[in-house]
């Protein structure tokens, strides 16, 4: 038994002796033994309020959770889980909590963050965007950038991504190859574009709907459990009304999901009508293509009309709300009660490279920043909390990818995907933690003020996948 301590001796070196900062393992074929976790657990099982559990036994048993108890039952879940476990007491100052769920994040992106911020949407696409995609071609480049994503992200706390990848099929197939290898959970997706673009980086549509469906059966053929194909047209700008009805017949096919954006930035709404004169509204534009399932996931939202919000409610689509981007873009402020009162299911995204960051944490700040600047407005009665922004980071992006049932909290029969968060961390505004500071005080602090220093380890399927 040990103490999961502020040393030089990483948690993760119990479970597998090469597990270090600088080796590779590939954790598809990592098996991880029984682990129990004694100390503070926090997560949401509402909305409204976190779940704040001061002592608490947690158990994990083939990568799910098997008993949440009180600590004075330690004998009862040996006996459940057998002799052959690891056990950890979180020292003051740490707590449990779920792993963060990225909805929106453009993995080929990342080298761009924080260029073109004085541009809008459209523009920016033309300027930055689309000359970085195509440098994708060169698997060299694609394999630098996608392996230093994929470790920050999981650093920053992303047990759950869904990343857009490139039009490329091969550089897509290694997006998914990394993320399988390193451990994380996502949606990956081959991005589809047939117009609308510059420096010819788009597809003829025949091309793009066959190598979309081979891209789909290569993901299959990675025999993963983590790592799930998703239809991705770029948005209905980028794509024909042929291309986007034989993408939402591929969906069907495989019932795969689907991710896009949608109602981004007024220029691109006035574009889309143009484009789709037969259409009531954006939302119809995808409605009459099939691609609004219960399995589809929009980035933005920020200027849904009611009729729309009626549509996807019906639709059970859910709305992957960025602030970060929207705010940098100056595409709008999306008023995130107005989604949830209207029953459409809301996660959280980064949307990197159009957001400045990669953490959800950061995420979860400029939600609660943009809900108050709507307050001021007088466009929000009430401004979310942080409990409910808590909430949107995990099991609110669990319930908009429809996986509550598998992850997004501690409930017993989950996957364990879960952070061990340290508050005592001495860096920055962290050294103001105090000891008596309440257990929900300091899951205050980490949504404001925490960074991925305060995340020692992260844990996905019940598999030690960062170790700090």
């Amino acid at each position: 038994m040990q103490n999961l301590v502020r040393t030089s001796k990483k948690m993760g070196d119990f479970f597998h002796s090469s597990i270090s900062k600088n080796t590779c393992i590939d954790f598809h074929n990592h098996v991880a033994p029984p682990i129990i976790i004694q100390g503070p657990i926090v997560h949401s099982v509402s909305k409204d309020r976190i779940t704040a559990l001061e002592n608490k036994l947690i158990a994990v048993k083939d990568g799910k959770i098997v008993a949440l108890e009180d600590s004075e039952c330690m004998d009862e879940i040996r006996r459940m889980i057998g002799d052959n476990f690891i056990f950890f007491k979180l020292e003051p100052g740490m707590f449990l909590c779920p792993g963060f769920i990225d909805g929106h994040i453009h993995a080929p992106q990342f080298p761009n963050v924080g260029l073109g911020m004085d541009k809008s949407l459209l523009d920016w696409l033309s300027t930055y965007t689309i000359p970085l995609e195509k440098k994708y071609k060169d698997v060299n480049f694609s394999e630098t950038v996608y392996n230093y994503v994929v470790d920050t992200t999981l650093k920053c706390g992303t047990t759950t991504a869904c990343y857009f990848s490139t039009i490329f099929k091969n550089n897509s197939k290694l997006l998914a190859e990394i993320v399988r290898r390193k451990g994380q959970r996502a949606l990956i997706g081959k991005v589809n574009m047939n117009q609308n673009s510059v420096l010819d980086y788009f597809e003829e549509t025949d091309e793009s709907l066959k190598e979309t469906e081979e891209f789909v059966k290569d993901v299959f053929e990675l025999n993963s459990s983590l790592v799930e194909p998703v239809i991705t047209p770029r948005f209905a700008i980028s794509c024909d009304k042929d291309l986007l009805k034989k993408l939402g017949s591929l969906a069907e096919k495989y019932d795969l999901y689907v991710q896009s954006h949608i109602s981004e930035n007024l220029e691109e709404i006035k574009l889309t009508m143009e484009l789709f004169p037969d259409c009531a509204n954006y939302a119809d534009v995808y409605d009459k293509a099939g691609l609004l399932t219960n399995k589809t996931i929009l980035a933005h939202g920020v200027h849904l009309l009611d009729d729309e919000l009626l549509l996807l409610s019906r639709r059970g689509t859910a709305i992957v709300h960025c602030p970060n981007s929207n705010t940098y873009l100056k595409s709008g402020l999306c008023d995130v009660k107005r989604l949830l009162d209207n029953k459409i299911k809301v996660a959280l995204g980064t949307d990197v490279s159009g957001g400045i960051s990669l953490s959800i944490m950061d995420a979860m700040r400029t939600t609660l920043a943009t809900s108050n600047h709507l307050s001021i407005l007088g466009k929000q009665v009430k401004p979310l909390t942080y409990h409910e922004a808590f909430y949107l980071a995990t099991l609110g992006g669990a319930e908009a990818l429809n996986k509550e049932k598998t992850i997004g909290n501690f409930q017993v029969g989950k996957d364990f995907d879960a952070l061990v968060v340290d508050m005592e961390v001495k860096v920055g505004s962290m050294s103001c933690s105090l000891a008596t500071h309440n257990l929900l005080e300091l899951v205050q602090k980490f949504i404001y003020l925490g960074d991925d220093r305060n995340i020692k380890m992260v844990f996905v399927q019940g598999k030690p996948v960062v170790n700090k």
